[in-house]
């Protein structure tokens, strides 16, 4: 029967001439895979040591050497980290030249070989009778320091308090930062809590004032951090 094939006859099969070049593909193929999963590898395992800020730090402040914590992290982000190996300049020659929150890892522009604070900043000291600041205030946190009536600031626990009484509440800030705090054990102040604040210049005087009245009440901003 015609067309029919005959006994012992093979179909006809692929020809086996593109089968070279499809292997080399694979090959090739296999050997930028490998080269890529190498170049990654090499990259994660090139790891720095660096410096992590284990306390709050408020600007202007020296960083101590037991909030210092050594962190290991990658060399390719292009970051300036302080190394830990530069720990020992870092505690000797510099400060917080912002807010340091706990927890950072600590990079170049968070510090300041100067002395002085920021520009346009100062320090004033406030001293506070119980019920006019909040409980657990503490270095580094934000407050909001309000200018309030004698009569308004004894009944308030750091709160706005009534608008309504004489001396109503007037916002002085709500961007001052916590330097230190301390119970006064001289007497002078009559058992009050003294704060240092870093504050903008231009309502230190304010601020002075306010607080030389006994009129400041401070207010722990909802977004401070320890």
């Amino acid at each position: 029967m015609h067309g029919a094939p005959m006994g012992g006859e093979r179909l006809p099969t692929v020809s086996r001439e593109r089968k070279p070049a499809l292997a080399a593909l694979a090959v090739l193929l296999i050997l930028v895979g490998a080269l890529g999963a190498t170049v990654m590898v090499m990259r994660a395992g090139n790891k720095i040591s660096v410096v992590k800020i284990d306390q709050a730090i408020p600007v202007g402040d020296r960083i101590p050497a037991s909030a210092l914590r050594e962190v290991m992290v990658s060399d390719d982000s292009g970051i300036n980290f302080v190394l830990w190996k530069q720990r020992g300049d870092l505690e000797k020659n510099y400060r917080a030249s912002t807010n340091i929150v706990k927890g950072s890892v600590l990079v170049k522009e968070m510090v300041t070989n100067s002395s002085a604070l920021p520009a346009g900043k100062s320090l004033v000291g406030l001293s506070l009778k119980q019920g006019v600041f909040p409980d657990g205030l503490a270095n580094g946190h934000t407050v909001a320091a309000y200018l309030v009536g004698n009569d308004a600031a004894k009944g308030q626990n750091g709160s706005s308090g009534d608008s309504s009484g004489a001396g109503a509440n007037t916002l002085i800030s709500d961007s001052l930062v916590i330097k230190s705090v301390r119970s006064d054990s001289s007497g002078l102040g009559g058992g009050d809590t003294l704060v240092t604040v870093i504050a903008d210049s231009s309502i230190a005087g304010k601020l002075t004032l306010a607080a030389a009245a006994n009129e400041v009440a401070l207010v722990l901003m909802p977004d401070s951090k320890n």
